[in-house]
């Protein structure tokens, strides 16, 4: 199966696994988008690891698809927007583990995802430019400041994990066989808060991305309420006064 998908302890999982190297038709790209939708959407699940086995964590496209047939664009576009989207609007935070390359679609995947992990031998790019094709740009925006951006976008050629360290677009770099321990490190921390804040969170910084600073301030401050009202809100309040680990969903009692 090209994407798998498990969820233990709030941390739901979806690997990608299509050789040589993970490039999805619009097909498999559609799958993609149904498979986040689902764990984001399992209440069961906190927070979301998107990674991949194989030489890399995605090279975007299959272009033997739009080479046998330029009209398969308007279904691999749609697809495409649809991971994205869905990774993007995912209700619970999504951290992307990324390794070996990390190109056009991938570069969708992990600039839509909240939190990035790189291994060492990581490399993100957008070759469109050298395929005929354009993509994507959006999502790097999200990672690298606006010049580097148009470097990457016009050259097609890709930076290292270091230098994406260095601009802030990972939060950390780590050996290849440490990726996963890694990713699923923070996962679980993230998982053990409020399942309701959580939620609440996502939303709220998804919001907030686009507006002037007070008018998302504005905007944050009717999550803020909205959580307070909570029973949940209330548990991390008590368990701060009480100085004792606050207990959610099925730790309370």
């Amino acid at each position: 199966m090209p994407i798998s998908t498990q969820v233990d302890q709030g941390i739901a999982h979806l690997v990608m696994d299509h050789p040589p190297v993970n490039a999805f038709d619009s097909a498999g790209w559609a799958e993609i988008a149904a498979s986040v939708h689902r764990l984001g959407n399992d209440p069961s699940a906190n927070v979301l690891v998107i990674s991949a086995e194989g030489r890399g964590f995605c090279a975007g496209v299959d272009i033997k698809e739009l080479a046998a047939d330029s009209g398969a664009i308007i279904a691999v576009n749609k697809a495409c927007y649809d991971s994205f989207a869905a990774v993007y609007d995912c209700p619970i935070p999504v951290i992307a583990a990324c390794h070996g390359f990390v190109l056009g679609g991938g570069i969708g995947l992990a600039g839509s995802s909240d939190i990035v992990f790189a291994s060492e031998d990581a490399s993100f790019g957008l070759p469109e430019i050298d395929r005929g094709a354009m993509g994507a740009a959006t999502h790097l925006a999200r990672m690298f400041p606006v010049q580097k951006v148009r470097r990457m976008f016009l050259t097609g050629e890709p930076i290292s994990a270091d230098e994406a360290y260095r601009l802030g677009a990972v939060e950390s770099v780590v050996p290849r066989e440490n990726l996963l321990e890694t990713a699923f490190e923070l996962a679980a921390k993230i998982a053990s808060k409020s399942p309701r804040a959580l939620r609440l969170a996502k939303e709220a910084l998804n919001g907030i991305e686009l507006m002037d600073v007070k008018t998302s301030y504005r905007f944050e401050q009717g999550f803020t309420l909205e959580l307070y009202n909570s029973e949940e809100s209330q548990e991390a309040r008590d368990a701060f006064v009480d100085k004792r680990d606050a207990k959610f969903g099925k730790d309370k009692g």
